[in-house]
């Protein structure tokens, strides 16, 4: 059998409990991948890990709530400890909040929902990036959302959440331009997550992409071959094969 093209690289995926954190996870598992899954909800955690491993593969949890910002420090030593480097990094993670004009939004549900992305992205590169430099070929990709350039009434918080998670991954990708560690930043389009659901409550179950479609290409960017890098990626979802 040939070497699968993640064969052996770890994996730090945020976001992991459902949605496209979940499919990624699944699909670098059967691509060969070790993947350390990182949720708030331990239960959803441990489905996934049970799916990985019917596939035939294996992970790692790590339960971890991002706004726990001591937590999110000691993570970084406790996966060197067990692994010694991370060939990965996937951040996946997002909150809607309430969806209401910005007059009345709840300041506390504001910093949670900005907290939970740009605020816990830049504390996991923090306790992250010494790990990735001890990996050959780290690639690392964001996920941001098309709503960062063109904010619409009502979404403020996501959208400015979204933005300054952009600004973020891309100011790091120039950081780290003579490095050998790659950072992009992808937009899927829309897709059948629970956030989605949240949203548009109306909208027919399947009237999007699964998250499935867009796994593979987001783990392509994670294989040590993908050499692009500080880039903003519109991706498309793949061909269902149903």
């Amino acid at each position: 059998m040939s070497e699968r093209p993640l064969s052996g690289r770890i994996l730090l995926l945020a976001g992991a409990g459902r949605g496209l954190g979940a499919a990624v996870a699944r699909e670098a598992a059967r691509r060969g991948a070790h993947p350390v899954l990182l949720a708030r909800s331990r239960g959803a955690l441990e489905e996934l890990d049970d799916r990985i491993r019917a596939e035939g593969g294996e992970a790692t949890l790590a339960p971890l709530d991002l706004l726990d910002g001591d937590a999110v420090d000691r993570l970084g030593p406790s996966l060197f400890a067990r692994f010694g480097r991370l060939d990965g990094f996937l951040f996946a993670a997002a909150e809607l909040g309430t969806l209401a004009p910005l007059a009345h939004q709840d300041p506390t549900e504001v910093a949670r929902v900005v907290g939970a992305g740009a605020l816990a992205f830049q504390r996991l590169v923090r306790t992250l990036e010494p790990l990735l430099r001890r990996a050959q070929a780290a690639r690392c990709v964001v996920v941001g959302d098309p709503i960062a350039s063109a904010p619409r009434a009502y979404w403020g918080p996501y959208a400015a959440a979204k933005a300054a998670l952009a600004a973020f991954a891309l100011a790091w990708a120039e950081e780290l331009e003579r490095s050998p560690i790659r950072v992009v930043l992808v937009e899927p389009g829309p897709m059948a997550t629970r956030l989605r659901r949240r949203a548009f409550p109306g909208e027919p179950p399947r009237a999007q992409p699964d998250p499935e479609l867009y796994a593979g290409a987001i783990c392509d960017l994670l294989a040590p071959s993908s050499a692009r890098h500080g880039e903003r990626i519109v991706l498309q979802p793949a061909r269902s094969s149903a």
